[in-house]
């Protein structure tokens, strides 16, 4: 009999990707769990195997009896601010972890978001503490679900800043922004920062996450995988934007700490703690996996991959 797959988010950047890669890797039942079924962008109606639920993840424990019948289960739904952020991110994913029959189920995959790391994978206390409700609601879900019932089939992964989307897929919010981002270009070659970060493109997650409930051996649960490319420099960045609208970069003003703290305060910005946290930590590294991790090969391994799709 195929395996049964739950996920949630399914109507999202990754889970587009990662429907569209199960259904040509394997013959897994699938179960998405969407707000709108209109918002899936794949044409499933030629897929017996796909089992589309229109709910939310406020009413999981609707569907405690589907979940306790399920091999594999993978999270991606989110809510991004408020107090909703708290009730799903938080709350209903813990009930769903909690509602999976440890009898049955084989593999469970939670997403989380590498912004709760150190540069050792370690969890930071500023996120629980200062973080935004996403950030902070992600930091009190971990641990809850790395004590659940299935703990030890568990593997979280924390992807780094996401990129992704097409005409047949819904884009990712940095994707979304990306041609915006080019306009200030013309302005920002003109500076140097010290920072450095990862990011990685929604079908390289979902290359990833398909190994994941394919292969016959993962890593021991429960796992911590943080999903990205090799790091790149805010320099780095700089310089690449630069090249791809065919601009020189010459002399450049050193932007430091104390000249941000002196802008903010100059010109009276309101900064929350947390974005105050992110300007002094600057560097956003991390210990990474990649589809190379497992023998695959990234589609986007390289900052010139995804602008070479931008229009």
């Amino acid at each position: 009999m195929p395996k049964k797959v739950f996920i949630t988010g399914a109507s999202g950047c990754v889970g587009h990707y990662l429907i569209e890669m199960l259904l040509a890797k394997t013959d897994y039942e699938l179960y998405l769990l969407v707000r709108d079924r209109n918002k899936l962008q794949i044409d499933i109606s030629d897929r017996p195997n796909v089992h589309v639920i229109e709910d939310s993840m406020q009413n999981i424990g609707n569907h405690k009896d589907l979940l306790r019948t399920m091999e594999f289960v993978v999270s991606t739904a989110a809510a991004w601010g408020g107090e909703e952020a708290f009730v799903v991110n938080r709350d209903k994913t813990i009930e769903l972890f909690s509602m999976l029959d440890p009898q049955v189920c084989e593999r469970a995959i939670y997403f989380s978001t590498a912004s709760i790391l150190d540069s050792h994978n370690q969890i930071i206390p500023e996120a629980g503490q200062i973080g935004t409700p996403y950030i902070a609601s992600k930091h009190a879900c971990l641990e809850a679900v790395e004590n659940s019932i299935i703990r030890d089939r568990l593997i979280t992964v924390f992807p780094t800043l996401v990129f992704g989307g097409a005409p047949d897929k819904p884009y990712s919010h940095l994707s979304k922004g990306l041609k915006d981002i080019l306009k200030y270009v013309p302005y920002a070659r003109f500076l140097k920062a010290d920072g450095s970060f990862h990011f990685v493109h929604a079908i390289d997650i979902a290359q990833v996450v398909t190994h994941l409930l394919t292969a016959p051996s993962v890593p021991s649960s429960p796992a911590r995988l943080v999903l990205g490319m090799q790091k790149l420099t805010a320099n780095d960045l700089i310089a690449q934007f630069s090249e791809y609208l065919n601009l020189k970069v010459g002399w450049q003003l050193s932007l430091n700490p104390f000249l941000i703290d002196t802008v903010i305060k100059l010109f009276r910005i309101e900064v929350a703690a947390w974005d105050r946290f992110c300007i002094a930590q600057r560097h956003f590294t991390y210990d990474i996996v990649s589809p190379e991790t497992f023998g695959l090969m990234s589609k986007y391994p390289r900052l010139a991959n995804l602008l070479a799709e931008v229009k």
